[in-house]
C-alpha cells in the first residue's frame, strides 16, 4: 500500500504527514457508546473494530478549548523544542518521525516543524496505528523499513497514561530492527526517557477528537475490512470541516517557537544529563486505585488528563478522580463530567501522580465488583 496525504485524506498539508492507513471513509463503523462498551467488555468485540460516535462540543466547551490553547501554547512549544532536540541527539539529522495515530499525529507535526524552524531540516513524518492488545501495524513498519533505515526512526505519541502503549510498542518491536524508545510531550506515567515534562498537564489536542487531529478518526483494525497487505484503517470526516481546529492548534503552538528557543537551548543540557530512567510509578498508582475500587481489569482505569478526557468523550464513564490541587488544568474534565452526569471525586495529592484519573463503567466487566 501507499501512504495517504491531505487534502484527499485528512486536513493537514501533504508535507506535514504521510498517513500509513487504509481509507475507510466510505464504511459506517460508528456504534452507540453503550452498545459498543457492552460488546467490548463482554469480549464480543475489540475496541478497535468499531468507532465511537464523534462528540461534537457545545459553545462553552469550545470556549474552554480556545482558552486552554491560549494558556498552554508556550508550554507546549517549549516541550516540543526539548523533545525534538533530544530526538536529534539520539537519531541525528537523518531522523524519521513515526507518530502513533491519532493522538501522536499533531505532536509529530509539531516536532517536524521545530526541526525545520531551529535547524532547517525537512524531517520525514509518518503516522501509523498501534492497537492495545493487537500490536503495531506490521504493514506500516514494512513500508518504513523499505524506505528508511529502521535505526533512524523515532516513535512519537502525545502523552503517557499508565504506560500500556509504551509496553505494547516495546513488545511489538522486540524482534524487529526498530528501536523501541518512545518520545512524548508529557510523561506523567514515568514510563519513557524522552519527554518534554513529566507533569500531567493539559495538551489541548486531547480536548477534542478528529477536529483537532486532521479530521481523521481513531484507527480501526477489523478483519472484515483490513486484509493481508493492508494498513490499519481510519476514516476522514470531511463533513466536519467547518469545525476543524487542527491548523489552529498547530499554528498557535508554532507561533511561540521563537519565544521559547533560548530557554530550550539553556535547559536542554540539564534535561539530557538528568536521570530520566522510567520508574513506572504511574502504573503502580493505577494498580492501587483499581484495587481500592475492586477492579481487576486495568483497561478500565485511564490516568492523566489526556486519557480521562478520552473516557469522557468516547466511553461509558463511571467516575473521575481529581487531585485536589489540579486547578484549571481539569476545568474541561469537570465540564464534560457534569454534562454526562459522572461524579467527580477530589483526592489528596499524596501518592497520586496524575491530575486526574477516569474510570470506565465496570457494569459489563467480568472482573468488576458490582
Amino acid at each position: 500500500m501507499k501512504p495517504l496525504y491531505g487534502p484527499s485524506f485528512g486536513s493537514y498539508p501533504a508535507d506535514d504527514v504521510a498517513w500509513l492507513l487504509k481509507d475507510l471513509s466510505h464504511v459506517r463503523l460508528e456504534a452507540p457508546t453503550e452498545e459498543r462498551e457492552a460488546a467490548i467488555q463482554a469480549g464480543r468485540a475489540h475496541y478497535a473494530e468499531s468507532l465511537p460516535v464523534e462528540y461534537q462540543p457545545g459553545p462553552e466547551y469550545r470556549r474552554l478549548f480556545h482558552k486552554a490553547l491560549d494558556a498552554s501554547a508556550e508550554r507546549i512549544a517549549y516541550a516540543t523544542g526539548l523533545v525534538t532536540e533530544m530526538i536529534l541527539a539520539e537519531r541525528g539529522p537523518g531522523m524519521v518521525l513515526a507518530s502513533l495515530a491519532r493522538a501522536g499525529t499533531p505532536v509529530g507535526i509539531l516536532l517536524r516543524r521545530w526541526a525545520r524552524f531551529a535547524h532547517g531540516l525537512d524531517v520525514p513524518h509518518y503516522t501509523l496505528s498501534i492497537v492495545r492488545g493487537r500490536g503495531i501495524d506490521t504493514e506500516a513498519l514494512r513500508y518504513l523499513a523499505e524506505h528508511h533505515d529502521p535505526a533512524s526512526v523515532m516513535f512519537v505519541d502525545g502523552w503517557t497514561g499508565k504506560g500500556a502503549i509504551t509496553r505494547e510498542l516495546a513488545a511489538a518491536l522486540a524482534p524487529l530492527p526498530f528501536p523501541s524508545d518512545l518520545a512524548v510531550l508529557a510523561d506523567p506515567g514515568r514510563c519513557t526517557s524522552l519527554y518534554g515534562t513529566r507533569d500531567d498537564y493539559l495538551i489541548p489536542s486531547a480536548c477534542l477528537n478528529s477536529t483537532v487531529s486532521g479530521l481523521v478518526s481513531r484507527t480501526v483494525l477489523n478483519d472484515d475490512l483490513i486484509g493481508p497487505g493492508d494498513f490499519h484503517g481510519a476514516k476522514f470526516y470531511a463533513d466536519l470541516a467547518d469545525d476543524d481546529v487542527s491548523a489552529l492548534f498547530l499554528d498557535a503552538v508554532c507561533a511561540r517557537f521563537a519565544d521559547v528557543a533560548e530557554r530550550v537551548a539553556k535547559d536542554l543540557p540539564g534535561l539530557r544529563s538528568a536521570d530520566r530512567t522510567p520508574d513506572w510509578s504511574g502504573w503502580e498508582a493505577v494498580h492501587r486505585c483499581a484495587h481500592a475500587d475492586g477492579i481487576d481489569d486495568l483497561n478500565l482505569v485511564k490516568p492523566g488528563i489526556g486519557e480521562t478526557t478520552r473516557v469522557l468523550l468516547r466511553r461509558v464513564p463511571w467516575k473521575v478522580l481529581v487531585r485536589e490541587d489540579a486547578g484549571p488544568e481539569v476545568t474541561h474534565i469537570r465540564l464534560l463530567a457534569d454534562e454526562r452526569g459522572v461524579p467527580v471525586i477530589d483526592v489528596e495529592s499524596d501518592r497520586f501522580p496524575y491530575a486526574c484519573m477516569g474510570f470506565i463503567h465496570p457494569r459489563f466487566g467480568k472482573g468488576a465488583v458490582q
